[in-house]
């Protein structure tokens, strides 16, 4: 009935607005040669970037200013087996120009563990890809026949 035993794949427009729906999701980076994730809460911008803020003097932040990342989000029901994930990869680079700090301090993500310095870092979305999960009998809320 469905393609992809259950799963359903996902426009970047779509991904994009699942994207903004949700509150934390979890940077994958390199960390001395092996892959690191770690879970942030985040601000989907206006042109569709993930930006981040962090510590300025976090090692996150010297791990991945100027490399190329990925950035995953998800939100499952367990209960009715369904869900989607989206993973956005690209360069992640900390914002420096004043205007767009100003901005983001306005209307950026605010840290839950606030640091003395913080930075916002952007991570621009070179490649978006997503995922839904079609399990249990539901499909967006309605239900789906046997």
């Amino acid at each position: 009935m469905y393609p992809n035993d259950g799963f359903r794949e996902l426009e970047r427009a779509e991904c994009l607005r699942l994207l903004a729906k949700v509150p934390v999701g979890r940077i994958v980076h390199t960390r001395q040669a092996l892959p690191a994730v770690v879970p942030l809460n985040f601000r989907l911008d206006d042109d569709g970037s993930v930006v981040v803020r962090i510590s300025a003097r976090s090692e996150l932040v010297r791990a991945i200013d100027g490399s190329v990342v990925a950035f995953e989000a998800d939100e499952i029901d367990a209960g009715a087996q369904s869900g989607w994930s989206v993973v956005v990869t690209g360069a992640a680079a900390v914002v420096t120009d004043p205007a767009a700090c100003e901005r983001l301090a306005r209307t950026g993500p605010q840290s839950w563990a606030p640091s003395p310095q913080e930075v916002f870092v952007r991570i621009r979305p070179e490649l978006v890809t997503g995922r839904q999960l079609v399990g249990g009998r539901t499909l967006y809320g309605v239900d789906l026949p046997s």
